[in-house]
């Protein structure tokens, strides 16, 4: 494999050293993380930050929950972006497995390797189809793999969405930031990876998974965070729409709908309304916009039935 990874022995002092080192240059603190990440347009409060530091610094798997849309993915990917580093993101679902996961053997490679080898009248020896120029790598072996200086970004995105054969799987990346592969022996990192799981609570997690893990919950931000946030992803939109539509937002959210719309939405929602000219979120801006907020018919229904005077706040 990649000369950085190395199998069967733990990575080296100097080696681990070197990465923490390059690591705390540039974070060498919690307010500085904090400022890096609003410098790239990710607002974190101070548990947030905190957590996300001792993650990087312990370091230590992070689990982050919380409901859809707070914002669990784009932290993932904001400390990639501080750190300077790729980020390899597996999206989990259920059924997903190993081969999706870590790697799997190019077959059709493998095929045309065995009929080279006819052709030529050469013996095929399995151990031979078996090597490192028939894999094919997932993202866990490739943040495993990365040969710094400092470490990847792995983000296992939605892991309650997973089975619990699924989680199983992981723990050995988890504890120790390593990866078996029963042809070619156990991969151990030389930069362990900065590993982050998010969940949405659709189910409970193991008790095994979450012991491994630093964990903190993401709450829905206030809707002035919230218009902080739409403010910097929408650049020119006026103040008075963004608070209008994060206010909105909220009150959507108090409702039972089966797909409550998030900060994501909330941004999608006031870059429309912007491109059409709108400065206040008015009865009639709510009632032509509704598709850039509710995704689900039942739901726009259910907000319909509130009236769309209330969820645009009662402006004339």
């Amino acid at each position: 494999m990649n000369a950085p990874a190395g199998r069967g022995a733990a990575p080296s002092g100097a080696a681990r050293s070197g990465a923490e080192d390059a690591v705390q240059r540039l974070v060498p603190d919690v307010a500085s993380l904090a400022e890096a990440l609003d410098d790239g347009d990710y607002l974190a409060d101070q548990g947030l930050a905190t957590a996300l530091f001792l993650a990087i610094r312990l370091p230590q798997p992070i689990l982050l929950e919380g409901e859809a849309g707070v914002g669990k993915t784009e932290a993932a990917k904001a400390l990639a972006r501080v750190l300077d580093t790729p980020l390899f993101r597996l999206q989990c679902y259920e059924g997903i497995d190993a081969s999706e996961a870590l790697y799997e053997w190019n077959h059709q490679r493998q095929l045309l390797g065995i009929r080279l080898a006819e052709v030529n009248d050469a013996a095929v020896v399995e151990d031979d189809l078996f090597s490192e120029q028939y894999l094919l790598r997932r993202p866990l072996l490739k943040a495993i793999e990365h040969p710094g200086p400092r470490p990847a970004v792995l983000l296992l995105d939605e892991i309650d969405r997973a089975d619990a054969e699924f989680e199983a799987f992981t723990f050995e990346l988890l504890a120790e930031s390593a990866v078996t592969i029963p042809e070619l022996g156990t991969v151990r990192a030389t930069h362990p990876p900065v590993v982050v799981l998010t969940s949405n609570r659709t189910r409970e997690l193991h008790d095994a998974l979450t012991r491994r893990c630093l964990y903190h919950w993401i709450d829905y931000p206030s809707p002035e965070r919230i218009a902080e946030i739409v403010r910097r992803r929408v650049p020119g939109s006026a103040a008075p729409l963004t608070l209008d539509a994060s206010n909105a937002v909220t009150r959507l959210r108090s409702l039972d709908l089966a797909k409550p719309p998030g900060i994501a939405e909330a941004i999608d929602w006031v870059a429309a309304l912007s491109v059409l000219g709108i400065e206040r979120l008015d009865a009639a801006a709510v009632e032509s916009t509704w598709g850039s907020v509710l995704k689900n018919r039942d739901d726009l229904d259910l907000a319909w039935a509130r009236g769309a005077a209330w969820v645009g706040g009662g402006h004339d």
